[in-house]
């Protein structure tokens, strides 16, 4: 009786992407109105997800990653160093969630611009679940193309997943700190 490997979960935060190529590995991020593109060669069970903020390219050229065009281009690069095959790659999108109703709607543009990004390269899209008011959690196992989509508060996604906050000092009331 073999003993399968435990399961290692990888986050992705905004503005990251991350490539598994071990078959225990989990990709996962929260999304709210940010894009998450989880793409695999299927034939090789690796895959990466990428998490990104806003549409199209960084307009100051500094090709930050927290830009959709920026962070497919890390993605798909990633993948390829890794022996992947451009015309076995396999895609899923998620994310893109309006959040705040009358504001606008950058969940809507991360969508556009991730679906039309998949046709003007020619990657299959087999899954998408993009759009909505609500976030998601999402759980990506590239060995198998599996990706488990959980509903959440689409507001505390968007917020969980910016650098963490900071801690302020317990301090309690009547003390004084000095300098």
């Amino acid at each position: 009786m073999s003993m399968q490997p435990r399961e290692e979960l990888v986050h992705v935060i905004q503005g990251q992407f991350r490539i598994a190529d071990k078959p225990n590995q989990i990709l996962s991020t929260l999304l709210g109105s940010c894009v998450a593109a989880c793409m695999r060669d299927p034939v090789l069970g690796i895959g990466g997800m990428n998490h990104f903020l806003l549409p199209g390219n960084d307009p100051n050229s500094t090709n930050n990653v927290k830009y959709g065009a920026h962070s497919m281009e890390q993605l798909v690069n990633g993948l390829l160093r890794r022996g992947a095959l451009r015309e076995r790659i396999e895609a899923q999108l998620f994310g893109g969630a309006n959040i705040v109703a009358g504001l606008t709607k950058i969940g809507d543009s991360n969508c556009l611009f991730a679906r039309q990004f998949m046709r003007d390269e020619g990657f299959r899209l087999v899954r998408e679940d993009l759009g909505g008011t609500r976030g998601r959690k999402i759980r990506f196992k590239p060995s198998t193309g599996q990706v488990l989509v959980e509903p959440i508060d689409a507001l505390a996604a968007d917020t969980a997943t910016r650098s963490p906050a900071r801690k302020l000092p317990n301090v309690k009331s009547g003390e004084v700190d000095l300098f």
